[in-house]
């Protein structure tokens, strides 16, 4: 595959990866919700020192300290476990950790090295030696951090962040399955960086020595002279990180040869300690970190972004995982309660905001608690229809719209009088009241039910009942009684969803053999029917047999089963 130069470096995070381009940069997180987090920002435009030879490597040096430190505390904020640094504070981080660093690293060498100085007149056996403590030392304190859970962790992103670049410039597409076949290994890592800076360091801090010599001779002895010594590299130590920086970027250059690779071997050999085989999910937070600064460098005008603000399908792929047996389409309803736009707009939204987030997240934990989507936003869509309903009525079904559709049917552009039996939500009185000029009566037993109906029958001249059944409905007679009553048998329904569980047990309990209510409309509905009258019932899938024996046992004719989209039983029509 054609290979690619790539300007894009980078560095983990916790829980994270971190990519720089040459004028963006932007950083991934995994949260606790299994969610990529991505903020991305644009960097200051580069000036004549980040691009001269030496200077160059020390502003990249102290440009990368400022940003890394940033960057980790911006990790850990949007992770929720720390406060992110004021400019003072990231001041003083940075001066904390080059001092650290120049005292574990330069001064402790130096003077483990001084107890040699009664051994050898050398200058450059002696800088040797202090050279060779400092890289033991060094890679002892990354076998030491090495062992730290967390540490270690972030050396898997390492690996994750080395292995998307490596896949990047080899040509291949940036897949999750692509990145983990490349390696944890790059020329161009800080790492890298670190031991070169070691190497260039033995042989000036070499020449510095013999220059000092030569100028204080004998003036100097013991710890005086050993302070001014460790003064005077800590003072060079800018030209150090410039020639190392200059060594990289043209090792980083060589072409892939027995040459190239052998001045390679050691700081890919290091990188066994600051890298390690990521995981799937670490490699996709790398991917996207890498891709936001692909897009941030191809489009100046792209805006930036923050932690919170989630991509769409972030969001979708976290209610995957919260919900994993529940329809994926109700991530897209989720977000309509949320965002307050209809679903065809949701392509058009890029990302929601964290607050709108902590809005899906608490949505989603009452989902995870059985309770149905519908009574969570007191919406549900039956006819074309925006219905509200709460947890007094039954959600209604779209196999109901089937026992709908054939009442249009029976009732034509007649003005017929209508009954609406057991109307709960008042879905079925509200799509014939629409649809057609019959004179509408709706009756539920439940006057929370009814309240809900009334909420849904508004503007229409539906009237409504509260009535057992028939029995405060004396003197009345309709063209065409429909209902949907309670048809699960009891035992069935320990058995249900905790969804349909969460609904009325009033609205779906007919019974031990799911018919008492069919029974009990059945054999007196003809008392209230007109001559020619219709009585159509919605039914279980397995309940057409006994509702049509039913039927005819209680002198109804010409009784016909109705089947849904599914081609189950769905809807018995009978007439007096």
């Amino acid at each position: 595959m054609p290979e690619k130069i790539s300007s894009i470096g980078g560095q983990a995070l916790m829980e994270g990866v971190m990519m720089r381009g040459p004028t963006s940069m932007a950083m991934s997180v995994r949260d606790a919700d299994g969610i990529i987090q991505t903020e991305s920002d644009r960097l200051k435009p580069q000036r004549w020192y980040n691009k001269a030879p030496i200077i160059r490597g020390v502003v990249s040096f102290v440009s990368s300290l400022v940003i890394g430190i940033s960057s980790i505390t911006r990790s850990a904020k949007a992770l929720g476990e720390e406060e992110e640094l004021g400019k003072g504070a990231m001041t003083f981080a940075v001066i904390l950790g080059v001092f650290i660093a120049v005292l574990l690293f330069m001064v402790l060498p130096e003077i483990i090295a001084s107890l040699f100085d009664t051994l050898t007149n050398s200058v450059l056996l002696k800088s040797l030696v202090a050279g060779v403590i400092r890289i033991l030392l060094f890679i002892a304190y990354l076998l030491l951090m090495s062992r730290i859970r967390d540490i270690k962790r972030t050396f898997m992103y390492h690996g994750a962040e080395h292995r998307t670049i490596n896949c990047y410039e080899s040509g291949m597409d940036l897949t999750v399955e692509n990145v983990q076949k490349c390696s944890t290994r790059h020329a161009r890592c800080g790492t890298t960086f670190l031991f070169i800076v070691m190497i260039v360091s033995i042989i000036i801090f070499a020449f510095v020595n013999w220059i000092l010599d030569l100028i204080f001779g004998n003036a100097l002895e013991g710890i005086v002279k050993h302070l001014v010594y460790i003064a005077v590299k800590i003072v060079i130590l800018p030209l150090v990180a410039g020639l190392s920086y200059e060594v990289l970027k043209g090792v980083a250059k060589l072409p892939d040869n027995w040459f190239s690779k052998a001045l390679r071997a050691p700081g890919l050999a290091l990188q066994a300690l600051t890298t390690a085989i990521p995981d799937d999910d670490m490699a996709e937070v790398a991917i996207r970190s890498f891709k936001t600064v692909m897009k941030m460098e191809e489009d100046p005008n792209r805006p930036i972004s923050k932690f919170g603000n989630m991509e769409i399908s972030d969001v979708r792929a976290y209610f995957r995982r919260e919900l994993p047996n529940a329809e994926p389409v109700e991530a897209d309803w989720i977000l309509c309660e949320v965002l307050k736009v209809g679903r065809g707009q949701i392509a058009l939204i890029g990302s929601i905001s964290v607050y709108d987030m902590k809005h899906f997240k608490e949505i989603v934990a009452r989902r995870k608690k059985g309770e149905p989507l519908d009574y969570i936003t007191n919406k549900s869509y039956f006819y074309g229809y925006e219905l509200y309903v709460d947890s007094n009525v039954l959600i209604p079904r779209m196999e109901t719209e089937i026992l709908v559709s054939e009442a249009i049917k029976a009732i034509g552009e007649k003005e017929l009088y209508v009954l609406d039996l057991c109307t709960g939500s008042g879905c079925i009185a509200r799509a014939l009241a629409d649809r057609t000029n019959a004179h509408i009566v709706a009756s539920d037993i439940s006057e929370r039910a009814l309240a809900v109906a009334a909420r849904n029958l508004e503007g229409t001249d539906v009237v409504l009942k509260k009535s057992d059944l028939f029995n405060e409905l004396e003197y009345c007679s309709f063209d065409i009684i429909i209902s949907n009553p309670p048809y699960i048998p009891t035992a069935a329904i320990a058995d249900l969803s905790p969804e349909v569980r969460s609904e009325p047990r009033l609205a779906l309990d007919g019974g031990h053999d799911g018919l008492t209510y069919y029974k009990k409309i059945i054999s007196v509905a003809s008392n209230y029917l007109n001559s020619s009258g219709k009585l159509l019932l919605e039914i279980g899938y397995d309940q057409a047999d006994s509702v049509k024996q039913l039927m005819y046992m209680f002198g109804f004719k010409d009784v016909n089963v109705i089947s849904d989209l599914d081609g189950n039983d769905r809807v018995v029509i009978g007439k007096v």
